[in-house]
């Protein structure tokens, strides 16, 4: 059974940086799209960033030059760093792969102005 585990989630000040980790097993990440996804209280879930098997990357505009997803394929683990964050990046982030449609469980971001 794939698992995808989140962690790295947490309470930061505005400003401050976080780095999200999806750790992955029994599926090989560098030969699949990832992505990230979020879902804060009371919204839709909505796409943050996705990175396909050749590294091309792709980002939601309001996160773009702020938030970079990257892969360690030795580890079979996706990150997403998250510099400037702002009160409006709280959410639950998700771990997906498209392709077979897993999620992870989801980490808490709390952003406090």
């Amino acid at each position: 059974q794939v698992q995808l585990v989140e962690s790295g989630g947490g309470l930061v000040q505005a400003g401050g940086s976080l780095r999200l980790s999806c750790a992955a097993s029994r599926i090989t990440i560098s030969i699949n799209t990832m992505a990230w996804y979020r879902q804060a209280p009371g919204k839709k879930r909505e796409l943050v960033a996705t990175i396909t098997d050749g590294g091309r990357t792709n980002y939601l505009d309001s996160v773009k030059g702020r938030f970079t997803i990257s892969r360690d394929n030795a580890k079979n683990t996706v990150y997403l760093q998250m510099n400037s964050l702002k009160p409006e990046d709280t959410a639950v982030y998700y771990c997906y792969v498209p392709t077979y449609n897993y999620w992870g469980q989801g980490t808490q971001v709390t952003v406090s102005s």
